[in-house]
């Protein structure tokens, strides 16, 4: 599907979203209402194309209206692409969308973790890679199905000038033109490891404990146990100078209050359908950085071994 149109490369028009998950549904949705649908593509296989033509996509009821794009297409370049796949995904993912990246395209990740942008940067250059953070939506797909209350936005900055870039401002005017809930931070170190904070303890505690947010919006043991994985992140961030505080704790645990208590992060999803989640992107990456810093980290050890143990009953 090769594209010949012409247009300012200092603008947005194309977009590329790689992995049609819970986040990949929701903000493909949101920029479906904004955009030519000529103009936003969703990547995937053949084999998943005809399934999603044949059941449909739906957010909140509402059959999504995408176009999709087969990996088999080697010419389909992008201004931007979302890469919204789960972390085990994400190798072959960078091989499936190298037809989408020319010259100009910047990329995000929407994944979970602090890695997966040093990992995209070493396959096409960090100079495309804009740091990104999704955070504050209750998004749960089911099957074709994705139920969400808040949409959430995504934190957009760079870790390296603090300053936003000419490629953090190109986002933003697109952001802007398409109604996509966003903001922008000059401490997106602080911000990658927040939302990492928050994963290590929302994630595990309610893949262990069960069975939603409400569970860890409540006092009781899931709640605790959050906290204190959250506490080990914060030690661990000092080691390695990001210096999280007790005011990172408590701005994350506000977002996390005004979540809808029926909503599950993608991790209790993953227990519940069984599929293998993301655990050693949390307390799998806990466990190696207190390794290397000589530091004792019990509850994310605890809930490392839960999990495992868990996924091993499948």
């Amino acid at each position: 599907m090769s594209d010949s149109r012409k247009h300012d490369p200092a603008e947005i028009q194309t977009v590329t979203i790689v992995g049609l998950g819970a986040l990949g549904t929701l903000f493909g949705n949101i920029l479906a209402k904004s955009m030519p649908k000529a103009d936003l593509r969703i990547l995937a296989d053949p084999a998943r194309i005809a399934r999603y033509k044949q059941d449909g996509v739906f957010a909140n009821g509402i059959a999504c209206d995408f176009q999709y794009v087969s990996t088999d297409d080697i010419d389909s370049k992008a201004d931007l692409i979302l890469v919204a796949v789960k972390a085990p995904q994400l190798p072959a993912a960078l091989e499936t969308m190298a037809g989408h990246v020319g010259d100009d395209t910047l990329i995000l990740s929407l994944l979970n973790g602090i890695s997966s942008e040093a990992e995209i940067g070493s396959r096409y250059g960090m100079e495309r890679v804009v740091d990104c953070v999704a955070y504050g939506m209750d998004a749960v797909k089911e099957g074709n199905r994705l139920t969400y209350g808040h949409t959430g936005r995504l934190c957009i900055g760079t870790r390296i000038s603090g300053e936003p870039t000419k490629a953090v401002r190109r986002i933003e005017r697109f952001f802007k033109r398409t109604h996509l809930p966003y903001e922008i931070s000059e401490s997106m170190g602080k911000r990658m490891w927040g939302k990492f904070m928050l994963n290590v303890g929302v994630n595990q505690a309610v893949a262990v404990f069960g069975p939603d947010y409400g569970s860890i919006q409540q006092d009781g043991e899931a709640r605790e146990v959050m906290i204190a994985a959250m506490w080990e992140v914060i030690q661990l961030s000092r080691y390695e100078r990001v210096n999280l505080t007790e005011d990172d704790l408590r701005y994350w645990l506000n977002v996390l209050s005004g979540l809808s208590a029926l909503g599950k992060p993608s991790m209790r999803q993953d227990v519940e359908a069984k599929r293998p989640s993301e655990v050693a992107l949390f307390s799998g990456t806990v466990l190696a950085l207190a390794r290397k810093h000589g530091l004792d980290t019990p509850v994310n050890h605890m809930l490392y071994q839960r999990i495992q143990e868990i996924e091993a009953q499948y």
